[in-house]
């Protein structure tokens, strides 16, 4: 196994050294300007809580794995492509983030079932004028870092991006042009007369239809789940993440980290590249 080592901040040669006798490496390289790989790595007890302790990311990978295996990444918008909820601050012109952030979090901790949680938050979003929502994507949304990095990488390497999203249209469809996604699936709030009604169109979009959406699209471009990469955060994730090969809990909830393949804590997205970019 390889075993990838990469901090927000540049990581000392005296933690390198620390992991690479723990791990029984006899080799590293360099593969960013804050992430090493130390090669023919073996499991030990210390690595995690070491890691944790420096706030260094790590994962243990197979040599022989790269993106080249790979022809799908799925990904969930609010504090993971984006860092903002947006609905929180949607509420937020409205008075009431305070009170829709306490749901949110309860939802994203797997505490109240989605789609019930979704109603409720929305709900008190009636009669807000809809150019709240432009301001939140103009003054208050923020791309992820190292987001627009990854999806470079995997755009040249022919690799096809899935945005999922519990929250709305109105963003996801944004990020796909400003970004070159290839598809978005998202929930569709009601407005009528230029205020929010308070509803969504139709039935929810869930952790369900995150799930059944990764298996249409891995479908439609004839690949298998192995070749599939999912990245999330709370636990309306989970059954997406669980349909994919490989899954990633990018500053995740406690719930999400335990069931992830890997777990992104410290650095940005573009951690992915570090993990799986070897070719």
């Amino acid at each position: 196994m390889n075993l990838i080592i990469q901090g927000a901040l540049p990581v000392a040669a005296a933690q390198l050294d620390h992991l690479g006798l723990l791990a029984q490496s006899r080799q590293r390289v360099q593969i960013a300007a804050q992430a090493f790989r130390l090669t023919e790595a073996r499991a030990h007890p210390d690595i995690a809580p070491y890691c944790l302790a420096n706030r260094l990311d790590y994962g243990f990978v197979p040599q022989d794995r790269s993106l080249k295996d790979f022809g799908l990444v799925v990904m969930d918008m609010d504090s993971t492509l984006i860092e903002i909820e947006c609905i929180d601050e949607i509420a937020d012109m409205h008075g009431l983030k305070p009170q829709v952030s306490t749901i949110t979090e309860a939802a994203m901790r797997g505490e109240i079932d989605f789609a019930e949680s979704l109603r409720r938050r929305v709900a008190l979003l009636e009669g807000l004028d809809e150019h709240a929502l432009q301001r939140v994507y103009d003054e208050r949304l923020i791309i992820s870092p190292g987001a627009e990095t990854m999806l470079a990488a995997l755009k040249s390497r022919g690799i096809r991006t899935l945005l999922v999203s519990g929250g709305f249209k109105f963003f996801t469809e944004r990020l796909k042009e400003r970004l070159g996604l290839d598809y978005t699936e998202s929930n569709t709030l009601e407005i009528a007369g230029g205020k929010l009604t308070g509803k969504v169109i139709g039935k929810v979009f869930d952790a369900q239809g995150k799930a059944d959406s990764l298996v249409k699209t891995r479908e439609a471009l004839n690949l298998e789940p192995g070749q599939v990469i999912a990245i999330g955060d709370g636990a309306n994730d989970l059954k997406m993440m669980a349909q994919a090969g490989i899954s990633i809990a990018y500053h995740a909830k406690p719930v999400v980290r335990e069931h992830a393949s890997y777990a992104l804590n410290f650095v940005g997205l573009d951690g992915m590249i570090n993990l799986l970019g070897h070719e």
